[in-house]
């Protein structure tokens, strides 16, 4: 069974979350909040597996909120995915930057959250569809010289390209397809890649493909 959290301002769009999530036969909702400093103390009590976590909240928003349960090495199992509108694009980089898994606009369709919460418990990053260009297009705007990235040089040639390739945006059945190897083997290689770089999951792995210079600004694939 996966335990979710909500966190959310709004009650109305607490209870629609929570009736879709609910109805699920492999989901529960474990609780909920209303502001940032309620979240972080439910999160630590509960210890879901996903917090649905909305950015704009009184007392503590959810990017400081996001920041200090990934920041818990108590809390490193939960998965943060951050709910916002496209016209917050820039929370959602300081978000991503933050440990969040992902994130979703607010007006996804039911199956894509549901596809989200699923997907991210199984380790892999959420973005909304036509977004992960654009966030990566923003991470090479603002990308600075790149820094030393620990473990970096543990990776083999082929776990480096397809750390590159993960940077530029693409899932595994693209890399599979741009490597000429399976789907499975794609994923196994990303895997490797995140658990010799310590990261939480795919959307750090971008951060740190970009950060370490792997993956040049200007270069989308």
């Amino acid at each position: 069974m996966i335990r979710v959290a909500l966190a959310d301002d709004q009650m109305l769009v607490r209870a629609g979350f929570r009736a879709l999530l609910a109805a699920q036969h492999d989901i529960e909702v474990a609780g909920e909040a209303s502001d940032g400093e309620e979240a972080v103390r439910l999160v630590g009590e509960l210890r879901p597996d996903v917090v649905l976590m909305d950015i704009r909240m009184p007392l503590l928003d959810g990017l400081a909120a996001t920041r200090r349960i990934t920041g818990d090495e108590r809390l490193a199992d939960v998965k943060v995915v951050v709910l916002t509108t496209f016209e917050l694009d820039e929370y959602v980089f300081e978000a991503i930057r933050s440990g969040a898994s992902g994130f979703l606009v607010k007006d996804t369709e039911p199956d894509e959250l549901l596809r989200a919460v699923r997907a991210v418990v199984e380790g892999d990053a959420l973005l909304s569809p036509g977004v992960t260009r654009r966030l990566i297009a923003e991470f090479a705007a603002r990308s600075k010289e790149p820094a030393k990235t620990e473990g970096l040089g543990e990776l083999t040639d082929r776990e480096r390209e397809v750390m590159a390739l993960v940077g530029i945006g693409l899932s595994n059945e693209e890399i599979a397809r741009r490597l000429v190897v399976s789907p499975l083997t794609a994923k196994t290689h990303v895997s490797r890649t995140m658990v010799k770089l310590g990261a939480r999951d795919r959307a750090q792995l971008v951060v740190l493909a970009y950060e370490s210079g792997l993956v040049r600004p200007g270069w989308l694939g």
